[in-house]
């Protein structure tokens, strides 16, 4: 089985472009991040402090959280609800910025990534999938783009959905996304040693997913 992994700080475009590449190339597309948001979601819902951690270690026993793909598109189950466009506020990125700092919960997760990586050709993305989940991916990437860039983009596709943010927020929520998911002392956000460095900054999606699928090819080639 073929594994890309590519990890990257939030707004890089890891899972519109992730997800166009797996498309293109036939494989099983798996959005780790989506995992801990839907975490963070029940966190939210139950008024369950982050910083309690025996609480949320005690809330992992009765919550489900399962990925299902509904033609071919990955959708995620919180408690046997599709809460797939539920989980992309700001409140729920927060939450599951400090919530997949927490060893449990990523051990709750762990699992689960990597039986979909044994059994299927997939690409998945998160931050730390090439220096956690799958320390053996066939293709590890790491996709960046400056803070002004990811923060334009994230501004954008909120706006596009209805939400009621400015950019300045939008802007000072990555930074300090890119400040906890880097700092935190378990699977800190960094580049794998053998990954393979993509920016995407002044790029289209097009020619993002141009140079995307480019790095996953020769990648895969050089195996």
């Amino acid at each position: 089985m073929i594994s890309v992994a590519i990890d990257g700080p939030a707004g890089a475009g890891k899972s519109s472009l992730a997800r166009a590449a797996a498309k293109e190339l036939g494989f099983i597309y798996v959005d780790t991040g989506a995992l801990y948001r839907t975490l963070g979601l029940k966190l939210i819902r139950t008024n369950t402090s982050v910083e309690d951690i025996l609480l949320v270690e005690q809330l992992l026993k009765t919550t489900k959280v399962e990925i299902r793909f509904v033609q071919d598109e990955q959708h995620v189950f919180l408690d046997g609800e599709d809460v797939t466009s539920l989980i992309r506020t700001p409140e729920v990125s927060m939450t599951a910025s400090k919530v997949s700092a927490i060893p449990a919960v990523r051990a709750y997760l762990l699992e689960m990534q990597r039986s979909l990586a044994k059994s299927n050709n997939v690409l998945m993305d998160g931050r730390d999938i090439g220096t956690v989940v799958l320390p053996n991916a066939t293709v590890k990437i790491f996709l960046t783009a400056s803070v002004e860039e990811r923060a334009k983009r994230r501004y954008k596709e909120l706006v596009e959905k209805g939400s009621n943010v400015t950019f300045d927020e939008v802007y000072a929520d990555i930074e300090k996304r890119d400040y906890a998911d880097s700092h935190r002392e378990i699977a800190p956000l960094k580049p794998a040693d053998d990954s393979k460095i993509v920016d995407t900054t002044g790029l289209s999606i097009e020619e993002s997913l141009n140079l995307l699928l480019k790095t996953v090819n020769e990648g895969i080639e050089e195996k």
